[in-house]
């Protein structure tokens, strides 16, 4: 299959431009178009180089170019990724969800369910979890709340092609990693989870009860399978007044 058939642009080699400087702005294209956001992990070196009909050492050098613009990052051990526009430090922790560390402080919580369907997500959400363009998704949408009010606003997209009818799960009860781990046997290994503040929208606003506009933290996680495969992206809102998030660090 050649790169025009894949949807790809063409390598042209009868032009004066460069290989490997036309796949950079290829690879920046999709970057700038927001096809491929900001924690998008590009397929193996091997598999792009086919993918683009080159070799290994054209691709590194275009891949090196976009590392130098600050537009990829290599991480050792789990490949190369598109960059954040803003600083991320690392901070490592338990990865766990919000209802297991409720239930571990002794917090009783209830939810509700706003949305549990297939639908085809939006291509930056397809892109995370390595989908082809098109693939159904479980939307999942629910607001968690303890006696005091609601707490948080969660959105999932979880993949289907691995959880074959999980949009039949009740999950006003059952908890999302519950599943995936105990009804569907998949081994949740790691997560990239990224923590902003933004102001409520009114979608957001009318979940947690606040005012349009009120502060809310915000996180955003893509949680990984023991084989690198992504199985789950969400978006979290949540309400800064009665819930805070904190981390337990340890200096190496």
């Amino acid at each position: 299959m050649t790169a025009d058939e894949r949807g790809l642009p063409g390598i042209q080699r009868d032009v004066p431009t460069a290989i490997h400087v036309q796949i950079s702005e290829h690879i920046r294209l999709r970057i700038a178009s927001g096809e491929w956001p900001a924690h998008y992990r590009l397929k193996s070196e091997p598999e792009l180089a086919q993918e683009f009909g080159v070799s290994r050492g054209t691709l590194r050098r275009a891949l090196t170019t976009l590392i130098e613009e600050g537009l990829l990052r290599q991480v050792r051990g789990r490949g190369t990724f598109v960059t954040s526009t803003t600083i991320e430090p690392s901070i490592a922790q338990k990865l766990s969800t919000l209802s297991e560390d409720f239930a571990s402080q002794g917090v009783v919580t209830t939810t509700t369910v706003r949305e549990c369907a297939l639908i085809v997500p939006p291509k930056p959400v397809a892109a995370l979890l390595d989908l082809a363009p098109g693939t159904p998704v479980l939307s999942l949408t629910r607001v968690r709340a303890t006696d005091e009010g609601p707490v948080a606003l969660l959105s999932n997209f979880v993949r289907t092609d691995l959880t074959p009818g999980i949009d039949r799960v009740d999950f006003t009860s059952a908890s999302l990693f519950g599943v995936l781990e105990g009804t569907y046997g998949l081994k949740i290994a790691t997560a990239r989870r990224t923590f902003g503040a933004e102001a409520a929208t009114p979608a957001v606003a009318d979940a947690l009860a606040l005012d349009e506009g009120a502060p809310v933290q915000y996180l955003q996680q893509v949680t990984y399978l023991a084989d690198d495969r992504p199985v789950e992206y969400s978006d979290v809102w949540i309400h800064s007044g009665r819930l805070r998030v904190t981390s337990l660090l340890v200096r190496r």
